[in-house]
């Protein structure tokens, strides 16, 4: 896929963002600065960064329980995601959604999620909406492995190929649902098949190599776009940290792990932007020193900022 200078230069800045806030706030996490759980995105960031920077600003995502990747990707405020994973009142839902309920409206995040597959609904929902107001955006419905042996997947995906609603289903497959590997799930483990069942197209992509899902997004979002109904995108990817904190990771090996951070998606593009002329080695490297430095400035607002009052306790729900 040939990509401009600037592209080059956004994609690789996106991807480093994510890392670089994903390894910060596992460092918070062990000083126990930030509480609660947190489900790290590392790994992924092609994924996101990849679907994302094809949408239109005015189209929809919805996320999930490891949702950090998509609220950065879709514009979303370094200060203020920080902020609100760490429960302050100048987080981006006041500190009251936290890690695992992220969102982000003014943007087109319609939040994560921290039911397994429950973002699937939401986003179905937000693609009926568009179709009965006859609007030309569309939604994309990220979900992990885990997600697509659940009801609410199936209802899902039948309801949006019978009314044929705008809905990307995007599935990020890091191989392993919490502890279970995506072979002992699914008897299917090629799960872009799975989309036979509903009379829908679908695509799987490398989601370590941006470049390839972007190229893959790009296309299935026109096809969305079009009015021709749903597909399904699945990336196949890794995540290096555990699926939480206190995930030891012994369902898997050293030596798969090390296989995968050796096709680490940053460091492949950033050779691939020298490689092709796109930037510099002085570029990036004063890009990477650009992004380190954000983060920075984001975690010491984030932890000086104050937290939310009790006395609001009580507002913003809706019942």
């Amino acid at each position: 896929m040939e990509i401009t200078k600037d592209q080059a230069r956004f994609l690789l800045k996106q991807m480093m963002e994510i890392r670089y806030f994903e390894d910060k706030i596992m460092e918070l996490l062990s000083k126990n600065i930030a509480e609660g759980g947190s489900h790290l995105y590392a790994g992924m960031e092609a994924v996101a960064v990849g679907v994302i920077s094809s949408l239109l600003p005015d189209d929809y995502i919805v996320s999930t329980h490891r949702g950090h990747g998509h609220a950065i990707a879709k514009d979303g405020d370094l200060k203020a995601l920080m902020a609100e994973i760490l429960g302050k009142k100048t987080g981006v839902c006041k500190g009251k959604g936290g890690s695992l309920h992220l969102a982000d409206l003014n943007k087109g995040n319609l939040g994560a999620n921290g039911i397994v597959g429950g973002g699937l609904g939401i986003a179905t929902g937000a693609g009926l909406a568009i179709k009965l107001k006859n609007r030309s955006q569309i939604v994309v419905s990220f979900f992990g492995d885990g997600a697509v042996n659940n009801g609410i997947w199936h209802e899902c995906l039948n309801m949006a190929a019978l009314w044929k609603l705008p809905v990307l289903y995007l599935c990020e497959n890091n191989l392993y649902a919490m502890s279970v590997s995506v072979s002992r799930a699914s008897c299917v483990p090629q799960l872009e098949k799975r989309a036979a069942g509903y009379g829908i197209p679908s695509d799987c992509v490398d989601g370590m190599d941006v470049l390839a899902v972007k190229e893959a997004a790009t296309k299935w979002i026109e096809y969305v776009r079009s009015g021709s109904g749903p597909c399904l995108l699945v990336c196949n990817t890794y995540r290096y940290y555990g699926h939480s904190r206190s995930d030891p990771r012994v369902y898997r090996t050293k030596e798969e792990e090390k296989r995968y951070r050796e096709m680490d998606a940053i460091e492949t593009f950033a050779k691939k932007c020298v490689k092709n002329g796109w930037l510099s080695e002085k570029e990036v490297q004063e890009l990477d020193a650009f992004v380190r430095n954000e983060i920075e400035e984001a975690t010491d607002f984030a932890i000086k900022s104050p937290l939310p009052d009790p006395s609001e306790l009580y507002t913003d729900l809706y019942a």
